[in-house]
């Protein structure tokens, strides 16, 4: 299901480099939401990327974080719905990292967002519990310190207002990815909660 997901956004996100009517369609407009009732922009952005560095950078974190996000929910849900499941988190991830910016900006036809970042901060999450200490090159850090490191950043960097990075949304897919993950894991699969405190009692180093 990821390299499917990859797979759809890298031919939509290149359609729209070269379909400026399409890329219009599909950008997250909350003016367009609020006052025509184009709910759909919740979800068809987050299949358009800015130009091609944008869309290598979200599919490059969603080929290392998704496998692991997809096995998460077939452990929680089986084989035969595993991976609609996870598709289906993956999907709303791609609103609720939205809605807050929705909020804000419902009266502004003059904003417009698009791109997979909020969902991809959600994948995240899986990995984590998977693999606390799995270290990145950069940044240079576990990814039990990533995590939180990136919800503090997005927020300070929200905080902000500066530049042209949607660090809202990277919050907010970030929190959403959290909280559900949790969620569903302590109601379908706990023993994954109670593999991830054992692991962090027993941290590696990369050397």
């Amino acid at each position: 299901m990821t390299y499917l997901i990859i797979g759809i956004t890298g031919v939509v996100s290149y359609l729209a480099f070269n379909d400026s009517s399409l890329r219009a369609k599909m950008l997250f407009v909350p003016a367009m939401v609020k006052n025509r009732g184009e709910t759909y922009r919740f979800i068809t952005h987050g299949f358009i990327h800015a130009d091609f560095m944008h869309l290598l950078l979200n599919m490059w974190a969603l080929y290392i974080f998704g496998p692991f996000a997809e096995v998460s929910f077939i452990i929680m849900f089986g084989q035969t719905f595993g991976g609609a499941a996870y598709l289906l988190f993956y999907l709303a991830a791609i609103a609720a990292s939205s809605y807050i910016t929705y909020t804000r900006h419902q009266d502004n036809y003059g904003y417009t967002a698009l791109g997979a970042s909020g969902a991809v901060a959600a994948v995240m999450w899986p990995f984590i519990f998977f693999q606390p200490w799995a270290w990145f090159v950069f940044p240079p850090l576990p990814a039990i310190i990533l995590g939180p490191a990136y919800i503090a950043y997005s927020h300070y960097a929200d905080k902000r207002g500066t530049g042209n990075i949607g660090h809202n949304a990277h919050l907010w897919g970030a929190i959403f990815g959290l909280v559900t993950f949790v969620i569903l894991a302590a109601t379908f699969a706990p023993y994954i909660l109670a593999d991830f405190a054992g692991m962090l009692m027993q941290p590696t180093m990369p050397f």
